[in-house]
């Protein structure tokens, strides 16, 4: 079975987001990491090369593929930031209706700017998901 290709690093998350040269999207990276933060309890860590995540967490699929993954997690990328919330942003019908402008994957939202969203509902469904992966809810995803 394929292992995860990211995984945690040693690089500092803080250095990697104070180095971004876009102006507006280090301080939308700076509130993600703040409102991350809080919501995890954990401080950041590179996954990867570009990806700042939160806590840790071991899954299990219904194919039986299990391995660590982030609680939540952002990345800087060209054009956009991708919100990862997991393990699915589908959980999150009637606030993905009130969140703003975005486009979205399975387990992420797509987001240019922060300005264009609405920030508590985004904070809401990080805080809500980051808890039910704490409670256990997430922890066999063959039951989702």
């Amino acid at each position: 079975m394929a292992e995860n290709k990211t995984h945690p690093t040693n690089k500092d998350a803080m250095k990697y987001i104070n180095s971004i040269k876009d102006k507006q999207l280090k301080e939308d990276c700076l509130k993600l990491a703040s409102i991350m933060e809080k919501a995890s309890g954990e401080k950041p860590v590179m996954w990867g090369p570009s990806v700042v995540g939160f806590g840790k967490v071991h899954y299990v699929y219904k194919s039986g593929r299990q391995g660590g993954w982030m609680k939540t997690a952002f990345a800087a990328r060209k054009g956009n930031i991708s919100v990862y919330i997991f393990p699915n942003v589908d959980n999150y019908p009637v606030e993905l209706g009130k969140l703003g402008k975005h486009s979205r994957g399975r387990s992420c939202l797509y987001i240019r700017r922060l300005s264009e969203i609405d920030i508590k509902t985004l904070t809401f469904m990080i805080t809500d998901s980051v808890k039910k992966f704490k409670s256990g809810v997430y922890k066999d995803l063959r039951k989702i």
